[in-house]
């Protein structure tokens, strides 16, 4: 999109600037997800909480989404994307400061379940702010952008986080965490303009299938269920390496690499799929392969060479995962058809976390919810047959084998 002037004040920014906006208020909203996990060890003896406990905690972040994500998109067209945005984004801050307020059990609870809210319609909405600057232009590449803000948030939550709880304490990283939101804060408030020639298609609403709606709960488990093998690395992966001897801020930095290499995986991965149009393949040879050094890494000894392939590995399934629901939407379907994929998705990932917290308090290892992770990968190419064998029966024009 020109840049445009917006009478008596300044120019519209471009889509690129727009971009970069979402992209560090996003990750802020990972920063804030894995804050939980990157100081865990730390976190678990302040609270007097097992592993268990901290799984629900990392977990229940993404517990309002089974109720939002659905309604995400309305409530932005009634609200309008910025304004909804704009207040999301102060009920992550309002949930972290209430964290800092208090070490209650029920305050953490409490803050993360706030923070949560406004995590997932931030999520929720940005994605479609995203498609509404460059439908038609560069949106692969921009959605591949977008999305790398998660793993950036989370591998600098990894790296940073630790050593501020060892050098300053567990109110500095609440603190931390706040300081991100009010620059994304910041930077949404003054620098977020929407598109001058927005699509709308409020008033035309497709009906969904059953089968349809099969589909996309399919395509949400399989994008669930990678997350969560990944969500397993970095929110326990740290706790296992102490539990071997190394520092937090060490096991934090070493195991943030993974996410730093993600950051490089999924745009290739996408890359990949649209080259080869094999993105089926793409999915379950990354899923088996990131499940295979998954479980190796909660065994080996060599813990930097097996973090780096797990890293160049386990983004490679993201861009072709994402791509599935769109082999079943049509434009008139995809606000519905994309709130039933959040729902899903959301609906899943508290489950799974605190399923790996339980598995490592009851086995007296972190280990055990890596290996988690890794089981619930090897289930993702079996669901994805599952998608296949739905899209096929679909009355719709025959769609090629990728």
């Amino acid at each position: 999109m020109h840049r445009s002037s917006v009478p008596g004040r300044f120019q519209v920014p471009s889509r690129w600037t727009i971009l970069a906006v979402l992209f560090v208020a996003r990750a802020a909203f990972a920063f804030q997800f894995g804050s939980i996990g990157a100081v865990a060890p730390q976190l678990s003896r302040s609270l007097g909480a097992s592993l268990a406990d901290i799984g629900i905690l990392i977990g229940i972040y993404f517990a309002p989404g089974v109720l939002l994500a659905f309604p995400g998109g309305a409530i932005g067209r009634r609200y309008g994307d910025k304004a909804t945005v704009l207040a999301a984004i102060l009920a992550m801050l309002a949930g972290e400061l209430l964290m800092t307020s208090s070490a209650s059990w029920s305050v953490q609870i409490a803050g993360r379940l706030i923070a949560g809210t406004g995590g997932i319609l931030l999520s929720v909405l940005m994605t479609k702010m995203v498609a509404d600057w460059f439908t038609g232009r560069e949106i692969a590449t921009a959605m591949a952008i977008f999305v790398n803000s998660w793993p950036v948030g989370i591998a600098i939550s990894l790296m940073l986080l630790p050593w501020i709880a060892t050098s300053f304490g567990l109110h500095l990283v609440n603190l931390a965490v706040a300081g991100w939101i009010l620059i994304g804060l910041a930077l949404m408030a003054f620098f977020y303009r929407a598109p001058e020639a927005a699509v709308s298609v409020n008033g035309e609403r497709g009906s969904v299938t059953s089968e349809t709606v099969y589909a996309v709960i399919a395509a949400s488990s399989i994008w669930c269920l990678y997350n969560l093998g990944l969500v397993m690395i970095f929110s326990f992966g740290p706790s296992m390496l102490v539990e071997r001897g190394w520092s937090m801020a060490a096991a934090g930095s070493m195991i943030s690499i993974v996410l730093w290499l993600t950051a490089i995986s999924v745009p290739l991965g996408g890359f990949l799929a649209d080259l080869s149009q094999r993105g089926d393949a793409i999915i379950a040879a990354g899923c088996i392969g990131f499940a295979l050094l998954t479980i190796l890494l909660s065994r080996s000894g060599q813990v930097l060479p097996v973090v780096i392939a797990v890293g160049t590995v386990c983004g490679l399934p993201a861009g072709a995962i994402m791509s599935l629901p769109a082999r079943v939407l049509e434009p008139k379907t995809r606000a519905i058809g994309m709130g039933i994929f959040y729902t899903a998705f959301y609906a899943g990932s508290p489950v799974g976390s605190a399923i790996g917290g339980k598995l490592s308090t009851s086995l007296g290892s972190a280990s055990a919810a890596i290996d988690f992770g890794a089981v619930v990968l090897l289930v993702c190419p079996a669901i994805l047959w599952v998608f296949r064998r739905i899209v096929a029966g679909q009355h719709r024009p025959a769609i090629p084998s990728m």
